[in-house]
């Protein structure tokens, strides 16, 4: 997220664009990356229980996180053109959960969009805080197609770090003692 935690809303949506799978693209993703049957013609797909060519889940996740990328991109633009200065993200820090709610065919049209359902500080990275999103993606009917729980790292904006922890940090740069302090790794 490129906000600061401070200013990141629950519930708050933020539309991440849409993407049309051609046939072309779901046979090219599924030979480089998932090659079973239901996701190739001429392999069995009209026969598989989905009675033809389907998109691989891995295509329409990482289709949603490049939407994700970019839209936190312009997001930074966006606020950086009002003047403002963005928050600074971190990585992602794993996936709860993920569903594939329906399959995705060819001229499927899907939308993306990610909702921040939780927020807390961490206890473990001092200055920054975890958020829980929903990333969810329907196509061109309304129908879910996707979903995911993921965690990722939000910088607190106005974080000080407490005069123990500076501390302790300038002391582990000194040579000795800080490898006594790291526990001599």
């Amino acid at each position: 997220m490129t906000r600061w935690f401070e200013d990141i809303t629950i519930d708050e949506a933020f539309p991440l664009g849409s993407h049309t799978f051609t046939e072309d693209e779901i046979v090219r993703f599924a030979r480089d990356y998932d090659p079973q049957y239901f996701h190739l013609p001429n392999a069995g797909a009209e026969h598989s229980h989905f009675g033809g060519v389907i998109a691989s889940g891995w295509h329409t996740v990482v289709v949603g996180h490049r939407k994700m990328v970019d839209a936190l991109a312009a997001e930074e633009q966006r606020l950086r053109g009002l003047g403002q200065e963005p928050g600074e993200s971190g990585p992602g820090a794993g996936v709860n959960r993920m569903e594939f709610k329906s399959p995705v065919r060819p001229g499927d049209t899907v939308t993306y969009t990610l909702v921040v359902s939780a927020k807390r500080p961490s206890n473990s990275l001092p200055g920054w805080g975890i958020l829980t999103n929903q990333l969810s993606a329907v196509n061109q009917r309304g129908e879910p197609v996707y979903h995911a729980e993921l965690i990722g790292f939000s910088k607190l904006r106005d974080f000080k770090m407490p005069l123990r922890l500076r501390i302790l940090e300038a002391l582990t740069k000194i040579p000795g003692l800080g490898r006594l302090l790291l526990g001599s790794r």
